[in-house]
Protein backbone atom coordinates (compact mmCIF):
# COMPACT_ATOMS: atom_id res chain seq x y z
CA UNK A 1 0.00 0.00 0.00
CA UNK A 2 1.13 3.52 -0.75
CA UNK A 3 1.37 6.33 1.74
CA UNK A 4 0.37 9.94 1.16
CA UNK A 5 1.32 12.97 3.23
CA UNK A 6 -0.80 16.10 2.98
CA UNK A 7 0.93 19.23 4.19
CA UNK A 8 -0.52 22.65 5.03
CA UNK A 9 -4.07 21.39 5.55
CA UNK A 10 -6.23 24.06 7.19
CA UNK A 11 -7.25 23.31 10.79
CA UNK A 12 -10.92 23.78 9.90
CA UNK A 13 -10.69 21.15 7.16
CA UNK A 14 -9.01 18.71 9.52
CA UNK A 15 -11.64 19.38 12.19
CA UNK A 16 -14.53 18.76 9.75
CA UNK A 17 -12.90 15.56 8.49
CA UNK A 18 -12.51 14.37 12.08
CA UNK A 19 -16.19 15.14 12.80
CA UNK A 20 -17.20 13.25 9.68
CA UNK A 21 -14.99 10.30 10.69
CA UNK A 22 -16.55 10.23 14.16
CA UNK A 23 -20.03 10.28 12.61
CA UNK A 24 -19.14 7.22 10.49
CA UNK A 25 -17.31 5.41 13.29
CA UNK A 26 -13.93 5.55 11.52
CA UNK A 27 -10.53 6.98 12.23
CA UNK A 28 -9.51 10.19 10.50
CA UNK A 29 -7.19 8.17 8.28
CA UNK A 30 -9.97 5.69 7.45
CA UNK A 31 -12.37 8.50 6.54
CA UNK A 32 -9.84 10.17 4.24
CA UNK A 33 -9.13 6.78 2.66
CA UNK A 34 -12.86 6.26 1.95
CA UNK A 35 -13.20 9.74 0.43
CA UNK A 36 -10.13 9.36 -1.79
CA UNK A 37 -11.18 5.88 -2.92
CA UNK A 38 -14.69 7.08 -3.85
CA UNK A 39 -13.34 10.05 -5.80
CA UNK A 40 -10.69 7.96 -7.59
CA UNK A 41 -13.35 5.46 -8.66
CA UNK A 42 -15.56 8.26 -9.99
CA UNK A 43 -18.25 7.69 -7.38
CA UNK A 44 -20.12 10.21 -5.27
CA UNK A 45 -18.80 11.41 -1.95
CA UNK A 46 -21.51 12.24 0.53
CA UNK A 47 -21.74 12.21 4.28
CA UNK A 48 -24.37 9.49 4.50
CA UNK A 49 -27.26 11.94 4.75
CA UNK A 50 -30.33 11.09 2.68
CA UNK A 51 -30.07 12.52 -0.79
CA UNK A 52 -32.94 13.99 -2.76
CA UNK A 53 -34.26 12.51 -5.98
CA UNK A 54 -32.57 15.29 -7.98
CA UNK A 55 -29.13 14.40 -6.59
CA UNK A 56 -29.73 10.72 -7.27
CA UNK A 57 -30.81 11.38 -10.86
CA UNK A 58 -27.81 13.58 -11.58
CA UNK A 59 -25.46 10.90 -10.25
CA UNK A 60 -27.26 8.23 -12.29
CA UNK A 61 -27.04 10.19 -15.55
CA UNK A 62 -23.66 11.90 -15.01
CA UNK A 63 -21.84 9.51 -17.40
CA UNK A 64 -24.09 10.52 -20.29
CA UNK A 65 -24.92 14.10 -19.31
CA UNK A 66 -21.49 15.37 -18.30
CA UNK A 67 -20.75 17.25 -15.12
CA UNK A 68 -24.05 18.81 -14.05
CA UNK A 69 -24.08 21.04 -11.02
CA UNK A 70 -26.87 21.12 -8.46
CA UNK A 71 -27.69 24.73 -7.60
CA UNK A 72 -27.53 25.48 -3.88
CA UNK A 73 -30.82 25.47 -2.02
CA UNK A 74 -32.16 28.78 -0.91
CA UNK A 75 -32.06 29.45 2.82
CA UNK A 76 -35.31 31.39 2.55
CA UNK A 77 -38.66 29.75 3.17
CA UNK A 78 -40.58 29.00 -0.02
CA UNK A 79 -43.24 31.53 -0.97
CA UNK A 80 -46.82 30.25 -0.99
CA UNK A 81 -48.35 29.59 -4.39
CA UNK A 82 -50.78 32.14 -5.76
CA UNK A 83 -54.17 30.68 -6.49
CA UNK A 84 -56.02 32.17 -9.46
CA UNK A 85 -59.80 32.14 -9.37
Amino acid sequence: MAQLVVRNLEEGVKRRLKQRADKHGRSLEGEVREILTAVAQGGPVHDGAPRGIGSQLIEMFRPVAGALEIPPRSKEAPKPAKIRR
